[in-house]
């Protein structure tokens, strides 16, 4: 089999390509009023659900329920996973701004992998939804 000329495997799209972020049509969409819930639920049906055990070094969105009461938590986190256990995984809200514990049973489905190309956009949408949970 012939190996492909550098033209041919410039044109393969990769993650980093415009055409495979698919956040970028919602952020160009947006008029300002957005509902943080809403975008979220705009985000999870253009991007693609995958396992509930993230690998580390990657992005991750996700619907969270925490079970700790008296405490503020993300409900939409948007996170940079630096390790997984037993218990859950670890990893950098990047709403909060900090490293937080998520455990697997209050993670609500799957978790949605963001290609690199996409963090800028994600981080520039409104979809930080900070609850207390009593």
């Amino acid at each position: 089999m012939p190996r492909k000329t550098l033209q041919q495997r410039r044109k393969r799209p990769t993650d980093t390509d415009t055409n495979v972020n698919r956040v970028r049509q919602i952020v160009d969409g947006m008029v300002g009023n957005e509902n943080p819930d809403d975008l979220m639920v705009e985000l999870l049906e253009v991007l693609t659900e995958g396992p509930k055990v993230p690998e580390p070094g990657n992005f991750y969105l996700f619907v969270y329920n925490a079970k700790t009461p008296n405490i503020q938590y993300d409900q939409n986190p948007f996170v940079a996973v630096t390790d997984v256990f037993e218990w859950g995984f670890r990893g950098l809200n990047l709403h909060w701004g900090e490293t937080r514990q998520y455990t697997w049973s209050e993670v609500a489905g799957g978790l949605y992998k963001v290609f690199y190309s996409e963090i800028e956009d994600i981080q520039s949408l409104p979809i930080k939804r900070i609850r207390l949970n009593n």
